[in-house]
Formats: structure tokens, C-alpha cells, sequence
């Protein structure tokens, strides 16, 4: 565990995490302008502040670090060995139309690796936090417990949004009228990376997205919790995270994993 300043930087993180959690509850269920990014995709002011909110603790702390932050982009310098990586309110339209599944999520790389990341849900005033080793979930009322995958509740979150990189070969939609699927699993879209966190925590079973995650805002911290809780993490068919043709297999357990990771390729095997 790094410690600079006298504060380490899982600490850091979910210090951080929370401060760009408290901006998303207080500015919740009011009117807020929408700043257009591409079709479909819009920030809030939710959005911008909750990232002031989290960049300013990180700045304080931490300020010869670089940061990636998903409504600023890039500061520091291009190859800095430590990078945040800040999504400042996953589930913006969640949001927006006022549905309380969002998380804020904060992720520190080092050389290529996350090494303490924070997800916090501001509406429950959860943290899950990892220091790279083990995995925790964090209270308001200051309780903190190991987090423990389980796949018990058969619940599949996946990620429906297009586009869908790997199409023909696998479209996320078509995973969910799999003859196993049905047999095994309820599929559950949040619509927002809240939910890998949960596959970590134990309240999903697992999570499956397409789509290249490379130096991701949205899913470098969950990641990073579902590895340190012990979770079953690969690309979409198998290989390692951020190899190969990407997307994400986030599993509580091997079976788990590989119940959908042969869902996975057997559709790809029929759309050749």
C-alpha cells in the first residue's frame, strides 16, 4: 500500500470518491443543463461538479500526479507513471430522469496496473475500495467489511448499450436468448459500471460487457475490485483484461465464468 503525505492511496481514493459522491446527492432531482457530447451521450452539472469535487482532492494530495478525467480529459504528463483515472457519476441518465443507480468511480494507475481504486454509491453512502491486495466495502456509519463474490443470486448484469465492437461475431442482446442463459442465470442492465462493483460485493453473480476498456474511467475501478475480491476477470472470450478484442467477463466464481464464457463463444462460432 502506497502512503504519500500520510495518506494511502486507497484512503485517497475513497476520500475522493466520497467528496464526488456527496456533490451527485446534493444536486439530485433538480433541474440541471445538459452539456452534449455525442449523440446520445450528454454530461449534467452533476456531472462537471462531481469531477471539481473529486479533482481537487486528488490536486491536493497528490499534486505532481497526473489525471484522466472523463468531462476534463487528460492533465499531467502523457506518460506519467501514476495516472487517477475519474468518472465523476457513471449512469448519467440514470440520472438525469432521476433513478438512483449511479456510481463514482475513482481508480489510481501505476506502471500499467490499478493499484487502489473506490466506487461509491450516493445514494447508499457505500464505498467499495480496494488497495490493490484486498477488497472492502466502506459505510457512512464508518463500518468496513471484506467484500465476498457469490453467484447464489443467479443475477447477470450486462451492458446493452451499443455499439457493439465485436458484431457480427457477438451481440450483447443475443447473449440474453441463449437456451443456457435462461436455464441459469435473470438478467439484470443498472446501465451503470455500479454494477461491477456489485459482482465483487457478492449482489451479482457476474457482469459482461463488449467493447475495448483500455485505460477506461468508467470500468478501471471495478475491475480492480472484482480482482482483489477474488472474482474470475477476463476479456469477453477469455483472454486476459485488455487483450485481445475486449469487452469483459467479471464472474463471482470459475463455473460462473465459465457458464458464459461458452454462451460467448458458442454464439460466435454461430454467427461465422
Amino acid at each position: 500500500m502506497t502512503i504519500t503525505y500520510g495518506e494511502s492511496d486507497a484512503r485517497l481514493a475513497v476520500t475522493a470518491a466520497r467528496a464526488g459522491a456527496a456533490v451527485v446527492r446534493d444536486l439530485y432531482g433538480g433541474r440541471l443543463a445538459r452539456h452534449e457530447k455525442t449523440a446520445g451521450d450528454f454530461a449534467t452539472e452533476a456531472d462537471i461538479a462531481a469531477e471539481r469535487a473529486i479533482l481537487d482532492v486528488l490536486r491536493t494530495a497528490r499534486p505532481d500526479d497526473a489525471v484522466t478525467g472523463e468531462e476534463s480529459g487528460a492533465t499531467g504528463a502523457e506518460g506519467a507513471r501514476r495516472r487517477w483515472l475519474v468518472d465523476p457519476l457513471c449512469g448519467t441518465l440514470n440520472y438525469a430522469v432521476r433513478t438512483m443507480l449511479v456510481g463514482v468511480n475513482v481508480a489510481l494507475r501505476v506502471d500499467g496496473e490499478v493499484t487502489a481504486a473506490a466506487t461509491a454509491d450516493p445514494f447508499t453512502g457505500e464505498v467499495f475500495w480496494t488497495d490493490g491486495s484486498r477488497a472492502r466495502l466502506g459505510t457512512e456509519q464508518g463500518g468496513d467489511e471484506k467484500l465476498a463474490p457469490s453467484a447464489a443470486s443467479a443475477l447477470v448484469d450486462v451492458n446493452l448499450d451499443p455499439p457493439f465492437p465485436n458484431a457480427p461475431g457477438f451481440r450483447m442482446p443475443l447473449l440474453l436468448a441463449d437456451p443456457g442463459f435462461t436455464e441459469w442465470f435473470r438478467p439484470r442492465v443498472i446501465s451503470s459500471t455500479l454494477a461491477v462493483a456489485w459482482v465483487a460485493a457478492g449482489r451479482r453473480a457476474a457482469y459482461v460487457t463488449d467493447g475495448d476498456l483500455r485505460d477506461s474511467v468508467h470500468f478501471a475501478a471495478g475491475i480492480a475490485l472484482c480482482r482483489a475480491a477474488g472474482c474470475t476477470v477476463t476479456g469477453l472470450y477469455g483472454e486476459p483484461v485488455h487483450t485481445g478484442r475486449g469487452g469483459l467477463i467479471a464472474a463471482a466464481d470459475p463455473g460462473t465464468h465459465a457458464a458464459l464464457l461458452a454462451m460467448v463463444r458458442r454464439q460466435t462460432r454461430e454467427a461465422t
